[in-house]
């Protein structure tokens, strides 16, 4: 019996301690980690709109370059359906997308600067075609 109110003495000793270890030291514990991991929420929202904002802008730069004269005639010439394409533009990954849109923005930029030929924008066109066709298929 007398074990027994020892190891019962023991035990309640051994949890006022934990107790006073965790009252006194869980504060300093806590305030030791770093707060910038955490997102406010509405620093969240900023991003997804920004996110957003650069995938429609992105869709909007490929589809307007997609949908020129020179773009719907290359189509029409490979017996490529314009919708299609079109159609398959915002099931684009975001890289995809902003690599697409980019590389259509510096091809208007250098046929516009006079440095690309009209077949050579033609290619790049044809090019950038297939390459929705095959991101999408896959």
């Amino acid at each position: 019996m007398h074990s027994r109110l020892a190891s019962s003495g023991f035990s309640r000793g051994l949890m006022a301690a934990m107790l006073f270890a965790f009252v006194s030291l869980g504060p300093a514990l806590h305030a030791e980690q770093p707060a910038d991991h955490l997102v406010s929420p509405t620093q969240l929202q900023q991003q997804v709109q920004s996110a957003a904002a650069a995938r429609r802008q992105n869709i909007e730069r490929l589809t307007k370059f997609l949908s020129s004269p020179a773009a719907i005639g290359k189509m029409k010439a490979e017996h490529i359906d314009a919708r299609q394409v079109e159609s398959a533009i915002p099931n684009l990954s975001d890289g995809e997308l902003a690599s697409l849109s980019a590389r259509a923005t510096q091809a208007q930029q250098q046929f516009a600067a006079g440095t690309l030929s009209n077949n050579d924008l033609l290619l790049i066109i044809l090019i950038l075609v297939v390459v929705i066709l095959i991101a999408v298929i896959h």
